[in-house]
């Protein structure tokens, strides 16, 4: 029987599939086959997507399976939909069973005879039980060991990895920090790094925090802010790093812009002074709030610029408090994400007491 590991997280937005992704191409160049699924999927490729077969194969499965050149035969599909109206019905129902797709499950990863099969698990430690499909219930349903991927800004991280560790006890293989402040990285190699190792966590990886692998495109917020976009449609792929408030004057704006990169800008309809030095900055978008249609000046800038103009109902503050929420908070679909989470992998992480552990034969020869 070919082994199974469970990637999880102690917390949501933890930076899983970009460690999925790494690990997966690093095994891949090593001449390992790999499966890959999530037993209880969150995000279906579009609504009734699924409707005509009985397999749901979650957006991030599908986009993985694509990016690393996986047949579809070994894109598992999943249990469950980790949705509102599912959960309510289990609820209401008080079903708190994986079902019979689980002994299934089981017996499909018994039978496969090479390889590994990496089984992406839900967003935190404890989402899940309402599907009987957790962290931990799938590591000991499966008898898979478990890589925990760990967003870290100080020592007080430690206490969801504690409460993990206890909770998953000798299935516990590895943790990998994520989203680390650069500035410390080298001490917390040098100094917490050992003292976490005394403690029986095992840290095989310490990623550095990515604006990349944070950001977001037009299109999404677009779509989150119900935006009208006023020109360059087909612009909408560009990835914001950063927002910026153009609410200040125009001297203080242009010292501003010049020192962000990548930015999505909000100002008022009105601000024509902001929008035009902002154009003339590092912006991805410009978003225009409150009442009032931009001036044709404008409109040509963008036009000739490249640069979406978006115009939304809301007010700066709710506007801003929408974009917040999207960094960070969104997938991993897009290709030049994908290629970084890659290269960070491959230069943060290193993977050796893993593959022991996994024992592959593949890396054993």
């Amino acid at each position: 029987m070919a082994p199974t590991l469970l990637i999880g997280s102690c917390e949501s937005f933890s930076g899983k599939s970009a460690v999925v992704l790494g690990l997966a191409r690093q095994l891949s160049r090593l001449g390992v086959p790999v499966r890959f699924g999530k037993p209880l999927a969150t995000s279906l490729d579009a609504p009734g997507a699924q409707a005509s077969s009985s397999a749901l194969l979650d957006a991030d499965v599908r986009f993985i399976g694509a990016t690393l050149g996986l047949p579809e035969s070994q894109l598992i599909p999943s249990l469950h939909v980790l949705d509102a109206a599912t959960a309510q019905q289990r609820l209401l129902q008080g079903d708190l069973e994986p079902g019979a797709g689980f002994p299934l499950l089981q017996q499909q990863l018994e039978a496969a005879s090479d390889g590994l099969t990496l089984l992406e698990a839900a967003g935190s430690l404890h989402e899940g039980l309402l599907y009987g499909l957790s962290l931990g219930q799938l590591a000991r349903g499966l008898q898979a060991p478990v890589l925990l991927v760990h967003p870290w800004t100080d020592s007080c991280s430690i206490d969801p990895l504690l409460a993990a560790q206890a909770e998953l006890g000798d299935n516990l293989a590895g943790v990998v920090l994520n989203a680390v402040n650069p500035d410390l990285v080298p001490q917390l190699r040098a100094e917490l790094l050992p003292a976490l190792e005394r403690l029986g966590l095992p840290v095989l990886g310490v990623m550095p925090q990515s604006p990349l692998l944070r950001s977001v495109t037009v299109e999404e917020l677009a779509l989150r802010l119900g935006a009208e976009v006023l020109c360059c449609p087909e612009r909408l792929d560009l990835l914001v790093e950063t927002l910026s408030i153009g609410a200040m004057n125009v001297n203080s704006a242009m010292e501003f812009f010049r020192r962000r990169r990548n930015m999505a800008v909000v100002t008022g309809a009105d601000r024509t002074d902001i929008q035009l030095a902002a154009l003339e900055a590092s912006t991805q978008c410009l978003i225009l709030t409150g009442a009032g249609d931009p001036l044709p000046q404008l409109l040509n800038r963008a036009e000739e610029l490249e640069v979406p103009l978006l115009k939304v109902e809301h007010d700066t503050l709710t506007t801003v408090e929408v974009i917040e929420q999207a960094f960070g908070h969104v997938r991993l679909h897009e290709v030049v994400k994908a290629s970084f989470a890659f290269r960070l992998v491959e230069e943060h992480c290193d993977f050796t007491r893993l593959f022991a552990r996994l024992q592959l034969p593949a890396l054993a020869k």
